[in-house]
């Protein structure tokens, strides 16, 4: 005669997840998830801070002194702006700047060669502030500038590296103030940065200057900073998951081992 064995019963996944312990440790995996993704949600506000509009009104000039000072770096809010400034041409300090072009066109093109004159300007605050003039033909050389006192527009640029320039070659390529204050005989104290005149003087051209462009790209490390902390979100509550699956399975276990066995048939 043979007995029929009930086998131990095993409680299913969601009632050994309602167990208190186990619904404390979702509620901490939860807290840990949405610690994750609020700094998910920081650096994907950080990757698209790049594309965010430059509210900046760079086209209504301002006073230059109301933007920079001498002596100092160059700040973001002065950089690309029109700005606007008074003083008088230093006399005996113009030189030319070579292999350059003409300016950013609107169509995209980087424009025609030419030599940049670059003038020697003292404000009525008595620093000194290096001007692009205009631009004329290749060799042309420096025309006659008008001097004395005069009212600027111009957009405010940052200077260049003076390692462009081929100093070997003879040729002077770029605007650096570094290099024009050894050249300027008073220099005194000095902008950082350049101004390119909105409007050049007989017998130049005007050199081109557009608006500073709006940068559109996405800061993807800082986009893949946010996907992978939403990854780890999703991996807080997934370990929650497996850790009650595995007690589970550990119950069923244990069951099947206490479990009696039938007696063998002789």
């Amino acid at each position: 005669m043979s007995t029929t064995v009930e086998p131990a019963r095993v409680p299913g996944f969601w009632a050994i997840a309602r167990r208190p312990r186990w619904i404390a440790a979702l509620l901490l995996a939860l807290g840990v998830a949405a610690g994750f993704a609020a700094l998910g949600q920081w650096q994907l506000e950080r990757s698209l801070e790049s594309t965010a509009a430059d509210e900046r009104d760079t086209e209504t000039p301002v006073p230059l002194e109301s933007v920079a000072e001498p002596q100092q770096v160059m700040t973001s809010d002065a950089s690309g702006r029109l700005v606007s400034v008074s003083g008088e041409w230093m006399p005996g300090d113009d030189l030319v700047v070579t292999g350059r072009l003409s300016g950013d066109e609107p169509s995209g093109a980087a424009g025609e060669p030419g030599d940049w004159v670059i003038r020697h300007f003292v404000t009525e605050g008595g620093a000194s502030l290096a001007v692009a003039a205009g631009y004329g033909p290749v060799g042309a050389g420096i025309p006659d500038l008008p001097v004395g006192e005069a009212d600027l527009t111009g957009r405010y640029v940052p200077s260049e590296s003076p390692q462009l320039s081929d100093f070997e070659a003879g040729e002077r390529t770029a605007i650096a103030v570094a290099e024009l204050i050894n050249l300027w005989a008073e220099p005194g104290l000095v902008y950082s940065g350049y101004l390119v005149l909105d409007q050049a003087p007989p017998g130049l051209e005007t050199i081109a200057a557009p608006p500073p462009e709006l940068p559109t790209e996405l800061n993807l490390l800082n986009l893949f900073y946010a996907i992978e902390w939403v990854i780890f979100g999703g991996f807080a509550v997934y370990l929650w998951w497996r850790l009650v699956k595995d007690e589970q399975e550990k119950l069923a276990a244990a069951a099947g081992a206490e479990s009696p066995q039938p007696a063998p048939l002789n």
